[in-house]
């Protein structure tokens, strides 16, 4: 099973839409017993809180199902568990790194590295643009499967 964990600051805007997004590329492919896909905040700003209805209504618009969840906090623990620790922009892999073991920097990459590209995932909480968060979301999520697919990380019958 291959493990993976979007985080972001807050844990309620990009994080929690990578994790939706790529459920359900997951779910279209027929892969979901290959998975396991959750997010984290580096922050403990948001915890407990629900995702953003930005983020919720731009998902639903996209016709990508959601389901309720409460914003968790990173642990050095996750570095131990996940196989992809993903994170959407510099100041997330910072925090990223003082969270985790040295040791599990390895496993740490910005979402859109998947794509050759050296950039962030564009912040609505900033921006209120959850168009561009979806766009960057959406294609740096179906590079990462397809990366995962590529390294044949995946059970045999579903390569």
């Amino acid at each position: 099973m291959t493990k993976i964990l979007f985080v972001c600051h807050g844990n309620i805007c990009r994080s929690p839409m990578a994790e939706f997004v790529m459920k359900d590329l997951v779910r279209k492919k027929g892969l979901e017993g290959e998975f396991l896909i959750r997010s984290a905040a580096t922050s403990r700003e948001e915890i407990g809180n629900d995702v953003h209805p930005g983020t919720r209504n731009k998902l639903r618009e996209a016709g990508i199902p959601t389901e309720h969840r409460r914003a968790t906090q990173m642990t050095a623990r996750d570095g131990k568990d996940y196989d992809y620790l993903i994170g959407m922009d510099r100041w997330n892999l910072r925090n990223m790194k003082g969270i985790l073991r040295e040791e599990d920097w390895g496993k740490v990459s910005m979402l859109l590295h998947f794509c050759g590209e050296d950039r962030e995932v564009a912040d609505p909480w900033y921006t209120g643009d959850f168009d561009q968060t979806y766009e960057d979301v959406t294609r740096g999520c179906a590079a990462l499967l397809e990366t995962i697919c590529r390294e044949g990380r995946l059970e045999k019958n579903h390569k």
